[in-house]
């Protein structure tokens, strides 16, 4: 209970301080602007932004200094779901159960409105008021890297090139690791870097193992939800995966191949918490809801 009440508190919070970040930006043009805020605005768990959330409190840090580590952190991941969902990429029709961007409006917007979502998110990052030069750095520089060719836009190329084609567990495992995992390590990371004090070098490394843990098992779940899930309660097209001839967890190791490996990552996560000093316990309760979710 006290996992969903704070996951609905952060979605109220999040969804808040999207909104006015968005009026701040003053798009040119009211088209791109509507397109930002479907993209942004239409739902969502925002696990990324609650990582950051309650790993910034686990480490003595506050609500409010977290806020714009939030808002870029999922900024960044809804610019990566409306690329997703391009024909030249994933070319999907629902997302968050509704249309997608692109067709909603058109594929020229939805390409434009995931750029203007991307560089919002380091212009809330650079003038992020609760953070020291230092730590604003550091924040942007955690999201590039997390973002570009050394994280997530690599593991989407990597998904794209093996569609079709086999996949090695290993092979998988790296291309999650950079797809999905990279978001998830530098929302943790990010809440880390918001707390008054710089953790020690064993804290970031426990943090780091959670994260890593947490990250390939939500794909793992991911993966199965594709296979059991509904497409209402999904919010996107079940059975996607098996559409596009996609690799996934299922396809490599069965259905309960997939679930005892997603047990395993989560108890991994549960054990690098036991390194962590501080309140871990919203972690820990993420950890567990992970493979616990319906969608």
């Amino acid at each position: 209970m006290m996992l969903a009440s704070r996951l609905q508190m952060v979605q109220q919070r999040i969804a808040g301080q999207l909104q006015q970040h968005l009026q701040a930006l003053q798009p040119a043009d009211p088209r791109l602007a509507e397109a930002m805020q479907y993209g942004v605005l239409n739902g969502g768990k925002r696990l990324r932004p609650f990582l950051i959330y309650a790993t910034c409190e686990a480490l003595g840090g506050t609500t409010e200094a977290a806020d714009a580590a939030a808002v870029a952190m999922e900024m960044v991941h809804s610019y990566s779901l409306v690329h997703d969902d391009l024909p030249a990429m994933d070319d999907d029709d629902l997302r968050r159960g509704k249309p997608t961007c692109h067709i909603a409006f058109d594929e020229a917007t939805a390409i434009l409105a995931g750029d203007g979502l991307l560089t919002a998110a380091f212009a809330v990052l650079a003038d992020a008021p609760a953070q020291t030069d230092t730590q604003r750095l550091q924040l942007i520089r955690l999201l590039a890297q997390a973002a570009g060719a050394a994280g997530m836009v690599a593991g989407q190329n990597i998904d794209l090139g093996h569609v079709g084609k086999p996949m090695t567990l290993a092979q998988l495992e790296t291309m999650h690791r950079y797809k999905t995992g990279a978001l998830i390590r530098a929302a943790v990371l990010m809440g880390a870097a918001c707390a008054p004090l710089a953790p020690a070098a064993a804290t970031l490394q426990a943090l780091t193992d959670y994260a890593d843990a947490v990250g390939l098992a939500f794909q793992v779940w991911d993966d199965i939800l594709d296979v059991e899930g509904d497409t209402v309660v999904l919010g996107k097209q079940q059975g996607s995966d098996l559409a596009h001839n996609k690799p996934t967890y299922p396809s490599l190791l069965g259905l309960e191949g997939a679930r005892s490996k997603a047990t395993e990552l989560i108890d991994r996560a549960q054990q690098a918490l036991l390194q962590v000093p501080g309140d871990t316990s919203l972690l820990a309760g993420l950890a567990r809801y992970v493979i616990n979710r319906d969608h």
